[in-house]
């Protein structure tokens, strides 16, 4: 067993990192797209197109995986994140904003795209980005973590309160 905890250092990785790697796949491929997200009540929050490959794939089969991971100069130092589970689309007006205020407490650049509001609505928000929410809700999480040896890797014990 590896020393540490792998729970705390996934959070700590999800915590610390901005862009989570979505892959799916369908008939035409497989395919993969990076997005800026929030983590809340164990799922993965992001803005998308509802056009774009990615989603459409998600969509269709009901399936997607999932990575994240830190800038790595060797092997040795590789640590990440890989998961499965499935993707929806969000559409709760009530959930829509908490994941919004998070998205602009993480991100605040984002602010810059609404200067005369102060707290955009989904809408607004919806509107400005011509994207929607979604959610990536993992079913099976392993944490990478090389530190501690080649192929270092355990699953976790993912809880919708994992955030």
């Amino acid at each position: 067993m590896p020393p540490g905890n792998p729970n705390k250092d996934a959070l700590d990785l999800i915590r610390s990192e901005s862009v989570l790697t979505l892959a799916t796949c369908d008939g035409i491929g497989p395919w993969s797209a990076p997005v800026y997200f929030v983590c809340l009540e164990g799922g993965f929050y992001f803005f998308s197109s509802p056009h774009s490959r990615h989603i459409q794939q998600a969509m269709r089969s009901g399936k997607a995986s999932a990575s994240l991971f830190c800038q790595a100069d060797s092997w040795q130092t590789i640590r990440g994140i890989q998961m499965k589970g499935s993707m929806d689309r969000i559409s709760d007006p009530a959930l829509s904003m908490k994941v919004i205020s998070a998205y602009l407490k993480r991100f605040p650049f984002t602010r810059d795209f609404f200067p005369a509001i102060r707290k955009p609505d989904p809408k607004t928000f919806f509107d400005r980005f011509k994207a929607k929410l979604f959610a990536f809700r993992p079913t099976e999480v392993y944490y990478v973590d090389n530190r501690h040896g080649f192929g270092s890797r355990q699953k976790i014990e993912w809880r919708t309160q994992a955030s």
